[in-house]
């Protein structure tokens, strides 16, 4: 099997985590900081904003089972890519919308289903997803790793990250890796 990386931000890192953990032909997915200027970055300085980074996750998927244009059709149902630096309630540049292509063949795919979103006026605004190139992903602290399915009941989980994983298991049903539990 072949497998790429895809390194996205769309928001809290546990909401893209917890979605693509159920996406059939992702292999791996972690949460993590990307984007900015600060070697390996804490949570707490990322959320203070001064280390430029964006939380966002890598997710590893076999291109047989699902392309990266399908990835990214998810990415942007999943999250709102109209608004700069914020996803509902949070805000901040650690929040952006920002697609980090691993090769130029990514970025291009990206552009197309950016093109794609804005002619099919899904979001009813214009897109504010950066597009930029990879460069280093430094893993999130281990209490991050699967914090949705570890803490389901914190309130966060249950506002939040739990209407966003129910919206996507309905819109992309076919897609599911498995039935939810």
């Amino acid at each position: 099997m072949s497998e790429e990386t895809a390194t996205l931000g769309g928001g809290c890192f546990w909401c893209l985590e917890a979605v693509f953990k159920d996406l059939r032909g992702v292999t791996w997915v972690m949460s993590g900081y990307a984007g900015g200027h600060v070697a390996n970055p804490t949570y707490k300085a990322v959320c203070d904003g001064q280390t430029g980074h964006a939380e966002v996750v890598q997710v590893k998927f076999d291109p047989e089972q699902l392309s990266y244009a399908d990835l990214l059709r998810v990415f942007f149902a999943i999250h709102d890519p109209t608004t700069p630096d914020r996803q509902g309630n949070d805000v901040g540049t650690q929040y952006r919308s920002v697609i980090l292509a691993h090769s130029e063949a990514q970025a291009e795919t990206a552009r197309s289903v950016m093109k794609e979103i804005t002619e099919a006026n899904i979001w009813g605004a214009p897109l504010v997803t950066q597009l930029v190139p990879f460069t280093v992903f430094y893993e999130a602290e281990p209490e991050h790793h699967d914090y949705f399915a570890q803490n389901p009941w914190t309130g966060y989980c249950q506002v939040v990250v739990a209407p966003k994983v129910a919206k996507f298991r309905k819109q992309f049903a076919d897609r599911l890796a498995k039935a939810p539990a």
